[in-house]
């Protein structure tokens, strides 16, 4: 996936909620149009991050599964 990225977050490794509470914590430090992009292992992070953006008025750009790594690209709203 082609996308400008400003930040990158690697959760790998981590389970429920870190992943959460780390992206948490980045976005509040971003500019509105900004993107990040994820790394993580924990498939609860896709239920976690898709109702962040929901909740949250954050955009999920894009995500992708690699096998046992999943990628999020999430632009702040």
């Amino acid at each position: 996936m082609e996308l400008k990225v400003d930040y990158e977050l690697d959760t790998q490794g981590l389970r429920c909620p870190e992943p959460l509470m780390m992206l948490r914590n980045k976005v509040r430090s971003m500019t509105s149009g900004e993107i990040i992009r994820i790394v993580a292992t924990d498939p609860s992070t896709a239920w976690d991050f898709e109702n962040f953006c929901r909740f949250m008025n954050h955009e999920m750009v894009a995500k992708e599964e690699q096998e046992t790594v999943l990628i999020y690209w999430i632009r702040k709203g």
